[in-house]
């Protein structure tokens, strides 16, 4: 079983920067795609970006250009730099990640951006 814990979360004005972070911990014999997704109220979870284990990232087209995905060193910890945020990107953001051998989420992390 593979457990994420995701942080760097936060309240940020709109055009301000936040950095989230997620650590992936358990048995992991297989390369792993990561990702972040974001859900907002009262609408459905949307994929923000991911990258895989030979680090091909791709985003969504509403962040492209603001939103970098990034993968730690040792390939567990995923990371996503966002910039020039907007109010629209207010959401809750959970990190994702998978192989063929499970799928598994994290809690998420509130991401707040006041206009």
């Amino acid at each position: 079983q593979v457990t994420l814990v995701e942080s760097g979360g936060g309240l940020v004005q709109a055009g301000g920067s936040l950095r989230l972070s997620c650590a992936a911990s358990g048995i992991i014999f297989s390369p792993m795609t990561m990702a972040w997704y974001r859900q907002a109220p009262g609408k459905q979870r949307e994929l923000v970006a991911s990258i895989t284990s030979t680090g091909i990232a791709t985003y969504a087209d509403s962040v492209k250009g603001r939103f970098t995905i990034s993968r730690g060193n040792a390939g567990t910890t995923v990371y996503l730099q966002q910039n020039s945020l907007k109010p629209e990107d207010t959401a809750v953001y959970y990190c994702n990640a998978n192989n063929r051998a499970f799928n598994s989420w994290g809690q998420g992390t509130q991401v707040t951006v006041s206009s």
